[in-house]
């Protein structure tokens, strides 16, 4: 149901080397971009996620409660994707590990405050 997500930024070649380098690991490349913005994803056929410049010209804010969260096959996937994101320089919103009995996620917001998660379901995460 999902084509894309989009996530503001107030300052695009930053968001854009932090995306590339933390969205390889999942194995997704550039699908699009323009003056204002960047598109991230595997196949044009799958769920993307974009980051822009708000169209309105006002700065970038983060909505209170709007996560992002990016499925995985592993926990493994998981713990080093969380572990990138902060090493780039994202802050720690919750360390990856157990979320009940199947679910496993590590959180963190972007370098624009964004929140989102990497997570894994059923057998990936319970073991």
């Amino acid at each position: 149901m999902i084509g894309y997500v989009t996530l503001g930024t107030n300052d695009l070649p930053r968001a854009a080397a932090f995306y590339d380098a933390l969205l390889g690991g999942i194995g997704a490349k550039r699908l699009w971009e323009f003056d204002r913005g960047i598109a991230w994803g595997v196949t044009m056929e799958q769920p993307s996620l974009a980051v822009m410049t708000p169209f309105d010209g006002q700065p970038a804010t983060r909505g209170n409660g709007t996560m992002v969260a990016l499925v995985v096959q592993t926990r493994a996937q998981v713990d080093a994707l969380h572990k990138k994101a902060l090493e780039l320089g994202a802050n720690d919103e919750g360390a990856a590990g157990p979320r009940g009995d199947s679910f496993y996620g590590g959180y963190f917001r972007d370098l624009d405050g964004n929140k989102l998660n990497f997570f894994c379901m059923g057998a990936a995460a319970a073991g």
